[in-house]
């Protein structure tokens, strides 16, 4: 079986006495606690849930504290670049991570169908722990229950997320001024088009892989070389394009990118052509937008050259004074048109 990246252990429940996820009425019972601690609390080992506590407890840096939640019904939980597992991880550390904050530790809640595979549910946790470890946060606390069949289509995960701040960094929509670089962290579209693949079974000449990665290491390399940052967006649901729109509402300015300057894969951008998809909508999991300082933005560009995560950054736009606070898009022919936020979904449940 393909593990998608995700090494080959063995899993300390014995998966051919267990095959599936038996229903635990009420969240107690035999199996249950040998589910989760022969294969969770083994598997994300730390000094804060080694305590058997009903939450973690830890210390922090001085500096202010972030503190996010998500969850991830994404379907198929497997595709190529990643699965439910590192999402869950990912999506969470990289919305600390453009708060300015150093991810922490995280909790996660596990809602599993009675007849998941065990095997597929080893594999989502060692995909958790493999993305904790290359995030650098531990999972802290957690909860897992089981629904019935039929109620839980295989596994929902959400996390929550701690992160600290350090003193001196402030960023928002509040700091984005006239004159800002607008930043991209490299090419967009590459997680909605791995999961619709994998979802519809369409085949391409290369394989499309999803971006799913941590960002927060790339984003403090920005900080510590002193680049002023105002804001940033990590590209999720609604893509470029809403991340754009809802910071000009947000800030009170007009916005103005180059369709020239986005970077699509040529793959990617056959695709959507094929499907009738738009790349500037497409969810992303590992690509974020940066509003700095109009003069660091060769600066910018250059520190995240260094890191997988910024690979192919590009200087897209510019933060103008239009009081009508809109983005606008020069095309690739030279014609300006307003873009806005998509009406409806192009890919449901990308995450």
């Amino acid at each position: 079986m393909a593990d998608n990246g995700i090494a080959a252990a063995t899993c300390p429940i014995p998966i051919s006495k267990y095959p599936q996820v038996m229903l635990a009425h009420g969240g107690g019972g035999k199996l249950m606690h040998q589910l989760i601690e022969g294969m969770f609390v083994s598997s994300f080992e730390n000094p804060m849930l080694s305590r058997r506590h009903d939450g973690a407890v830890f210390d922090v840096d001085r500096g202010r504290m972030a503190f996010t939640t998500d969850s991830y019904v994404v379907n198929p939980i497997f595709f190529p670049g990643g699965d439910i597992g590192s999402l869950a991880v990912n999506g969470t550390v990289n919305d600390l991570a453009v708060c300015g904050a150093r991810p922490l530790c995280l909790s996660t809640g596990f809602i599993i169908e009675e007849g998941f595979g065990m095997e597929d549910l080893w594999r989502v946790v060692s995909s958790m722990k493999r993305a904790a470890d290359a995030a650098g946060v531990v999972l802290a606390t957690g909860d897992t229950k089981v629904v019935d069949r039929g109620k839980g289509d295989g596994i929902f995960i959400n996390t929550a997320g701690v992160g600290v701040i350090p003193d001196g960094i402030d960023i928002g929509p509040h700091r984005i001024g006239e004159g800002d670089a607008v930043i991209l962290s490299g090419d967009l579209g590459r997680h909605g088009i791995a999961i619709m693949a994998a979802r519809e079974g369409l085949e391409f000449e290369t394989t499309l892989e999803s971006d799913c990665a941590p960002l927060a290491d790339a984003i403090f390399a920005m900080f510590d070389r002193g680049v002023r940052v105002n804001c940033m967006r990590d590209l999720t649901r609604g893509g470029l394009a809403s991340a754009l729109v809802e910071l000009s509402e947000a800030s009170g300015h007009a916005i103005r990118i180059s369709e020239s300057a986005i970077n699509v894969e040529e793959d990617v951008r056959g695709a959507c052509e094929i499907l009738g998809f738009d790349p500037m909508y497409l969810a992303n999991e590992g690509r974020f937008i940066a509003f700095v300082n109009a003069e660091d933005a060769d600066l910018a560009l250059d520190v995240l050259s260094g890191f997988e995560a910024g690979n192919g950054a590009s200087l897209i736009g510019r933060v103008g004074k239009n009081p009508d606070a809109r983005v606008v898009l020069e095309s690739s022919i030279g014609a300006d048109r307003i873009v806005d936020m998509f009406s409806g979904e192009q890919l449901p449940r990308i995450c």
